[in-house]
């Protein structure tokens, strides 16, 4: 319920306050001499122990809380490393199994005084019975709800034992299809028996990730002990001003009744106190996403009275900032586009999994890297897809801290659901508990019903019930939920979404809504296809690449590091993966000499397909605000089509994508086309080109286009230079080039264009373009020289050159953990590059030095 005051004179709220609380007390005979206590808690994180449900006999083995049964059991070594080789086929008996946990705690006499005591799980994985001292006091069947039991009339002094019986999912998966003949029969499909358990869809496998749907307690588990009132959840509400903006608080408490009190900091300082739930912030400092300002977080502290003393506290830090999903009438249809505090954004950034799949080892530490490397490649969002997990607490922190907006799916993905009472029930549920969970963040910017769904409008439409399961997930217990506990954030049904025929057809529409564009991977288009379409904003579009040698080791022995043995073709999770790898890369590149070199090219096939795919999306703003693609990160070691491999290492995407990312962007189009023929002979369109500058920086102003055509050879044939201006939120073609003269006398096999977009005496963005594919180009193999040297502590810069053309140079330093400020890139005769270098660890130059390894494309089949 929610709770407020609104006095508008100060004695009178004195007088109330002071009368509210003389009752209080009178009524609940409270001794005047007797402080009500805080709430307390009594987190149950150590004792645990586990074993096979139904081995009565077996020892109990030490289990981590929170944890799953997995990683409890590879740590008992009980299980062998489920990422390694083909392991994962002979670990499916565990999601069959059932599983017993049991802990040992005592509460402390303080704790049991209290009137009110209940056992707390913030997340519990999935279907469990649950026993304290001997006797039931619940059941749990949603990994997705907060769970709270009360056990006041259980809770015993001394010594408590608490028991967790886990059922396997799959017994529950079945036993529910059985019951609805109009839903698929299968019980271990990702599209069938999965969508029947509220149960994270990607622990079934999906075509990047294995096939762990596990158990066990994956959030903290704790006794928490109140007594006359305490803070259900707290929705803010800001409203903006010119020189000000009003922070409103609506609190859900248990029982009604109760003052409020609170504080508004920032760095420490405080700059509003106020009693009641309202109070203005005077000439705030707003909240950006990254790139686009700061990010200064206010802390917020609400307290909760009865008789004049604190019983309950509620502490978050939130930023200033508004945030709209802009939909309005204009000359191309409907925009879609992410406005903040007045100004539209080009939503740039990837679409994220969940970091691991055993959800437990998902670190801060873990959490960090990955984000810290979205920022550094220029991203402001990301995309929390709907076959994974509502994230944790730390990855919120740290989106808001760095500025990454969220567009968050609600956990339904690629199947149908039921629409049973019993379904709906846990629907409605989870939707409270994750809205009032996440609906404060500052970084949140879009609910969204599920994933892709609607690019099956015949299968939701086939039955009526099928349509009327669909219609009240997601077009009214999802927006309904919405409404009530967030009231700002915008509610979009599905993604891709069609807002001009919901799911009944033509889920992409050029004119409205989001888009997914698969054509190019799935449907082997030409990768020129991206440059045909304008969508408004496309939320997923991706291409594979195999893993670096360094992470394949690690699921693979080197000696077998063939993609199309077992252990390999264990982590190529999509059935066709292979093959539109190397049907994709043999368009643009020479057959690789070995695995290092196959690695190298699918990511560099991998980066000129987004590099592509993004250019043009960023050149067709203000009509299209937002590029995705699919995806940052990987929650295994994996072949997938991810920029950032398991563990954090970049791959050659992850480089491009803060290149094509930047604020300022130099792009060059070329209109042409190049085909092969009868006789494998090639036909050629390509003569000109066309160069665009894309800028959404804070301060635009004068720049320079300076451009040349080079022949690989002889050098300079012709250049020339262009001043241009930059302004916020423009795409604007600067130059047309033919280059029709210089390839019919040289041959567009020794040519290529080189780029630069100069501002402030800084090259801001570089491009270098081919006439033709780099597989026909004549390079030569020739000697990367390069130069090391220490500038700090972890801090190195390295220095490369070389006498001829180099393309997409890569340098790596084995086994070693760092960071470079850029990589995958060109190097021309007569120049130098200079990089940063940031290594987890502080080491000797020498040592540096000994673990460099470079290569360029030509290196990778010569």
């Amino acid at each position: 319920m929610a709770t407020g005051f609104g006095w508008k004179s100060d004695v009178a709220a004195v007088f109330y306050r002071c009368y509210k609380g003389f009752l209080l007390l009178k009524l609940r005979r409270f001794p005047s001499s007797i402080a009500i206590p805080m709430k307390s808690r009594l987190f149950l994180q150590s004792s645990w122990k586990f074993r096979q449900a139904t081995a009565k006999n077996q020892d109990w083995l030490p289990a981590r809380v929170p944890g799953c049964v997995h990683t409890d059991l590879l740590r008992s070594k009980r299980i062998p490393d489920p990422f390694w080789g083909d392991n994962e086929k002979d670990l499916q008996w565990i999601e069959e199994a059932d599983w017993a946990y049991r802990c040992e705690f005592t509460p402390s006499a303080a704790l049991r005084r209290h009137k009110h005591i209940e056992l707390v799980f913030d997340g519990i994985d999935t279907v469990a019975v649950i026993h304290l001292n001997g006797q039931p006091i619940g059941r749990t069947s949603s990994m997705f709800i907060k769970y709270r039991f009360d056990v006041g009339a259980v809770l015993k002094s001394g010594q408590n034992i608490l028991e967790i019986n886990f059922l396997n999912p799959m017994g529950y998966i079945r036993e529910r299809v059985q019951r609805l003949p109009h839903h698929p029969p299968e019980s271990n499909d990702i599209v069938g028996g999965c969508s029947h358990i509220r149960k994270e869809p990607c622990s079934f496998g999906w075509d990047w990730g294995p096939r762990y749907a596990t158990s066990g307690v994956y959030l903290p588990v704790y006794l928490e002990a109140w007594d006359e009132n305490r803070i259900e959840s707290v929705r803010v509400i800001q409203k903006h001003k010119p020189k000000s903006v009003g922070l409103a608080f609506e609190v859900a408490t248990v029982v009604a009744g109760g003052e409020f009190r609170g504080t508004v900091s920032l760095k420490g300082k405080v700059v509003s106190t106020f009693s009641g739930l309202k109070t203005e912030i005077a000439n705030p400092k707003l909240w950006w996403p990254n790139g686009h300002g700061e990010q200064p977080l206010y802390v917020v502290r609400l307290e909760l009275l009865v008789g004049g003393q604190v019983i309950d506290v509620w502490e978050k830090r939130i930023g200033l900032r508004s945030i709209l999903l802009d939909r309005h009438p204009d000359e191309f249809g409907e925009s879609f586009q992410f406005v903040v505090n007045g100004k539209a954004i080009f939503a740039k950034g990837a679409n994220w999994i969940p970091a691991h799949s055993f959800v437990t080892e998902a670190n801060r530490e873990l959490y960090d890297d990955l984000l810290t490397s979205a920022v550094e490649a220029n991203m402001n969002m990301l995309r929390v897809w709907g076959g994974g997990i509502y994230e944790k607490e730390d990855f919120y922190d740290l989106c808001d801290e760095k500025g990454l907006l969220i567009w968050q799916d609600f956990m339904f993905a690629c199947a149908l659901y039921p629409g049973t009472s019993e379904f709906l029930h846990l629907v409605k549920q989870e939707a409270a508990d994750q809205v009032k969970r996440i609906g404060y963040r500052t970084c949140l910017a879009l609910w969204c019903g599920n994933n892709e769904i609607e690019q099956a409008p015949h299968d939701i439409l086939k039955t009526p019930e099928r349509k009327k399961a669909y219609e009240d997930i997601f077009y009214r217990l999802l927006p309904e939920a919405v409404a009530a506990y967030d009231g700002t954030t915008a509610y979009w049904p599905s993604s891709p979404h069609n807002p001009a025929i919901p799911y009944a057809k033509d889920f992409n529409n050029e004119g409205a809504g989001d888009c997914h564009l698969w054509d190019v991977w799935h449907m082997r288009f030409p990768v020129s296809h991206y440059e045909t379409k304008t969508f408004r904003f496309c939320s997923e579009f991706g291409m594979q690449s195999y893993s670096s040698p360094e992470v394949a080791a690690t699921y693979c022995l080197p000696e077998n590091f063939n993609v199309f043995g077992p252990e390999m073709e264990n982590h190529q999770k999509n059935g066709m993966g292979n093959l539109l790898i190397m049907d994709y890369a043999s368009r643009l590149y020479r057959f690789p000499k070995d695995y290092a070199g196959l690695a190298y090219l699918s990511q560099l096939n991998q980066t000129y397909c987004m590099k592509i795919a993004v250019e043009h999306f960023r050149r067709s703003s203000p009509k299209m605000m937002g590029a995705l693609y699919w995806q940052i990160n990987d929650c295994w070691p994996v072949t997938s089509w991810s920029s950032l491999e398991f563990g954090g290492r970049w791959k050659a995407l992850h480089y491009a994508a803060r290149r094509f990312f930047a604020p300022a962007l130099v792009s060059v189009h070329v209109p042409g086309t190049e085909t092969v023929g009868i006789g494998n002979a090639t036909k050629s369109t390509i003569h000109d080109v066309a160069i665009h500058t894309i800028y959404d920086g804070l301060n635009g102003g004068p720049a320079t286009i300076t451009w040349s055509l080079q022949h690989l050879k002889k050098g300079n044939l012709r250049s020339g230079k262009k001043k241009v201006v930059l302004r916020y939120n423009e795409s604007i073609k600067q130059l047309d080039l033919d280059f029709a003269s210089e390839m019919k006398k040289h041959g567009a096999r020794s040519l290529y264009l080189r780029v630069e977009l100069v501002m402030g005496g800084k090259v801001v963005s570089r491009q270098t373009t081919f006439l033709t594919a780099p597989r026909y180009l004549d390079l030569q193999p020739g000697k990367i020289e390069t130069q090391l040297k220490k500038v700090g502590t972890a801090r190195f810069e390295i220095t490369l050159s070389s006498k001829i053309y180099q393309h997409a140079v890569s340098f790596h330093f084995r086994k070693t953990v760092y960071r470079a400020e850029d990589n995958f890139f060109d190097l021309f005769p007569g120049s130098k590059r200079r990089v940063v270098i940031r290594t987890q660890k502080d080491m000797s130059l020498a040592d540096l030095r000994k673990r460099l390894e470079t290569m360029s494309l030509v290196s990778s089949y010569k």
